[in-house]
């Protein structure tokens, strides 16, 4: 029998890099976790592309930055013609399925129970399908914490059991057939429930306070004082305890080591999470418009039997805009032209190998469509290459990092005299603009490059840069038509002309420069 290609993608949700025993020993379990990056590699600085979690999910299952693929916030769908990695392996031949939270039907938190082309509709189980399977008093048990306090839940109680239980379903239904499998767990994401023994687990526990928890903000963007205003305090009073959280955290390892183990010996394994939780870090709580390695750094592992055991990939950082890529490339599908990341497969089984870009990047643009806080509307855009990272914070300061010598982002570095640490703070910043444009951001704009400490930058120009810029997404639609000559276009990404600013001797002279004019 011919060899199978399966892969086993597990994602859970605001599990931040440094939760994780094999980034960092803070005293959290998470053994299977561990014996997973024992056994793949580990990508010792990966990027979630925003974040936040239905933006995140965007950019991992599209292949597209958050705000390319229309959810660009909590509560926003995807955009009518942006298609998800399901859609496209479904179309070329391959089993798909996604069992656990979605988050991307622009409806609720919990979704709308409907489940979306490309994937499997009999395996479909968001949330809102486990609500739908308990009573009135068993969904509200399900949303409180404080259940905890008066049971010991049940474990086939929770939502991650469920989760497993179709997973492994799934894995043994179709053990010997190709196949992409998400299994999602909403774990450790709030509002917490856990089984025995992980309820207790931590009742005496106190996440480090690393130097990152006493930074007071002094030199940073005024939004995140407002944000830290929200909950005051100081570093020897920010409770560190959240033994619910860390208790589902280390509930969400165990359940992630029951998927591997259900799954194929020869499965690829990916795993990793959505975005992190900022623990008081920068006097910040929860997540938001931030860049810090706290909120968008995340555990990234890729376990392939034929690459690298027991890795560390360090050369490159490494970001959820690749995934898809990825996982095409695994299924020998030819990586679209829309996708606006590559592959990281030759990483997997060469550690010197290059990631497809030098850069990870990361967004934000606002935190949820229907709430009032969060702090609203707070465009940034953020670029790290692993030793420097910048932020610029469109109506606030701009940040500008140096991770080698400040590896806890304290210093706002962003107004720097040193001609070195100035030469690398605009090199990213220009990775940003090439990086908004060329992907099509529908944010660009010459205030992005107007940057108080941005010496060399043009004058504001109401034409920006002068492109056009189109879609090549002609697996699903025809090839985009040029505004000009409604032909199809030769460029998508052209000089933009206005017909009056060209004199014709004669129509057929005109016609013909009209033709061929991007060329």
């Amino acid at each position: 029998m011919a060899d199978k290609t399966q892969i086993v993608f597990i994602m859970t949700d605001t599990q931040r890099w440094d939760m994780v025993g094999c980034y960092r020993d803070t005293g959290l379990r998470t053994p299977n976790i561990d014996a997973l990056a024992a056994d793949g590699v580990r990508y010792e600085r990966a990027y979630t592309t925003q974040p936040v979690c239905g933006p995140a999910r965007a950019g991992l299952f599209t292949g597209l930055f958050p705000s390319c693929a229309g959810s660009w916030a909590n509560g926003m769908a995807l955009g009518d013609n942006v298609k998800t990695v399901g859609q496209r392996l479904r179309d070329n031949g391959i089993h798909s399925a996604y069992i656990g939270k979605w988050h991307l039907d622009g409806t609720d938190y919990f979704g709308n129970g409907f489940c979306p082309d490309g994937w499997d509709p009999e395996y479909w189980y968001d949330m809102r399908r486990y609500l739908e399977e308990l009573s009135e008093d068993g969904r509200a048990m399900s949303r409180c914490s404080k259940t905890m306090d008066f049971i010991r839940v049940p474990e086939d109680f929770t939502y991650g059991s469920r989760v497993l239980a179709k997973a492994r379903d799934f894995m043994e239904r179709y053990r010997d057939e190709d196949y992409f499998l998400v299994v999602s767990f909403d774990e450790p994401h709030g509002p917490f429930l856990c089984p025995p023994p992980y309820d207790t687990m931590y009742a005496d526990y106190e996440f480090p306070r690393d130097p990152a928890v006493y930074d007071t903000l002094d030199g940073k963007p005024g939004y995140q004082k407002i944000w830290a205003a929200e909950k005051p305090g100081t570093p020897e009073t920010f409770d560190m305890k959240a033994r619910y959280f860390f208790g589902c955290n280390s509930y969400a390892d165990e359940l992630i080591g029951k998927t591997v183990a259900a799954a194929p010996d020869s499965a690829v394994i990916m795993y990793t999470s959505d975005h992190g939780d900022l623990l008081h870090s920068h006097s910040l709580f929860a997540k938001g418009p931030a860049a810090y390695d706290a909120v968008a750094r995340i555990p990234f592992i890729i376990r392939d039997p034929k690459g690298v055991r027991g890795g560390v990939y360090r050369k490159r950082p490494a970001s959820h805009i690749d995934v898809v890529p990825t996982i095409l490339d695994y299924f020998g599908i030819p990586i679209p032209k829309v996708l606006q990341g590559g592959s990281i497969r030759p990483t997997v089984s060469d550690l010197s190998a290059d990631t497809p870009s030098p850069y990870a990047f990361i967004e934000f643009t606002r935190f949820e469509q229907d709430h009032d806080h969060y702090g609203g509307f707070q465009p940034m855009r953020a670029v790290t290459d692993g030793r420097y990272k910048l932020s610029v914070n469109l109506m606030s300061t701009d940040e500008f990092y140096d991770l080698e010598a400040d590896p806890f982002e304290c210093k706002n570095l962003i107004d720097t005299a040193d001609p070195g640490l100035a030469a690398a703070r605009d090199r990213l910043h220009d990775a940003i603009l090439d990086r908004m444009c060329r992907d099509r951001d529908p944010f660009r704009g010459y205030y992005w490059d107007c940057r108080p400490w941005r010496t060399d930058a043009a004058p504001p120009n109401w034409r920006y840069r002068g492109w056009t810029r189109q879609r090549e997404n002609e697996e699903y639609e025809p090839r985009q038509l040029d505004f000009v000559n409604g032909l199809p276009m030769n460029h998508p990404q052209r000089f933009k002309i206005s017909n009056g600013n060209v004199e014709y001797s004669s129509l057929e002279q005109m016609i013909e420069y009209l033709k061929h004019y991007d060329e």
